[in-house]
């Protein structure tokens, strides 16, 4: 009688809600926050992937090879790691017309791959994440979107040079409703992405720098794929400081089943960013 009566509880409650408040839902998952760890910002708040031995690897500012900032990649967003191989997204100045990937294979070689923006792209380079069977790349602009971008995984997909050079966008992501600021993204299976949203507005979810789910009617391919969009939760905004938080990158660890998420703090106390765990219930 119980299990009837929570069921029934929660269809009331999505019913109540309407529309776009999708967490209600019988079937969504429910993560638990398991744990809390900080890292500096300026070294880790753009993003963060786990490593197969179960490290974290961190991204920031301070990240950016001197190299590349000397060619003008002045940011870098959330990172992936596949295969081995470390996938990160850099932008440039507004005045960009391309976006860059560079991914490092596990002997420490770099290899870079530029993408020039197609019309109406945004020069926004958020974050990097790879499908499980390593062939294709996602990534995301900046604002108000309905869509995520698809290239192929570059170096692991045999249709990128070997050494670097172009890399065309192949069919992307069609979102059934709009996105705001999404920061980072990372797969869960071949047709499931956690998004993290910094969104304060309220405007587009209920909740306060959402948590997203992305579900695909079909694994990515390189063809034109629609996504329907679920709010999970809100990312934790807890700090000794007051002023606007920031939803920052967001990683799923498939060997340990555990999710984390970054929220860099306000203020003055934004030299530290706080990085959420979550495990499924």
């Amino acid at each position: 009688m119980k299990r009837h009566l929570l069921s029934l509880a929660c269809l009331l409650g999505a019913l109540t809600l309407g529309p776009g408040v999708s967490a209600a839902t019988a079937d969504a998952p429910v993560w638990t926050e398991s744990g809390t760890a900080w890292v500096d910002t300026l070294g880790g708040g753009q993003g963060l992937a786990s490593r197969a031995d179960g490290s974290l690897l961190h991204r920031g500012l301070l990240s950016i090879p001197l190299d590349l900032r000397v060619q003008g990649w002045n940011h870098v967003g959330d990172p992936d790691i596949a295969r081995g191989h470390v996938f990160d997204a850099y932008q440039g100045p507004d005045s960009a017309t391309s976006k860059m990937f560079a991914v490092t294979t596990p002997t420490g070689k770099r290899y870079t791959y530029v993408h020039r923006l197609d019309p109406g792209e945004k020069l926004n380079n958020s974050f990097a994440t790879v499908s499980p069977d390593a062939q294709w790349l996602v990534s995301g602009e900046w604002g108000d979107q309905n869509r995520l971008q698809v290239f192929p995984a570059p170096l692991l997909n045999p249709s990128t040079p070997s050494t670097g050079g172009d890399l065309p966008q192949a069919g992307q992501i069609t979102l059934d409703r709009p996105v705001r600021n999404i920061q980072g993204c990372d797969f869960t299976t071949a047709t499931r992405l956690l998004c993290a949203s910094d969104d304060g507005s309220r405007a587009l979810f209920p909740e306060n720098r959402p948590l997203l789910q992305v579900d695909l009617d079909r694994a990515v391919d390189g063809r034109p794929v629609a996504g329907h969009v679920t709010s999970l939760f809100a990312l934790p905004q807890r700090s000794l400081c007051e002023g606007t938080f920031e939803a920052e990158g967001v990683d799923y660890d498939a060997a340990s089943g555990t999710l984390r998420a970054e929220v860099v703090q306000p203020g003055v106390c934004a030299v530290a960013t706080s990085v959420y765990a979550y495990r499924l219930r």
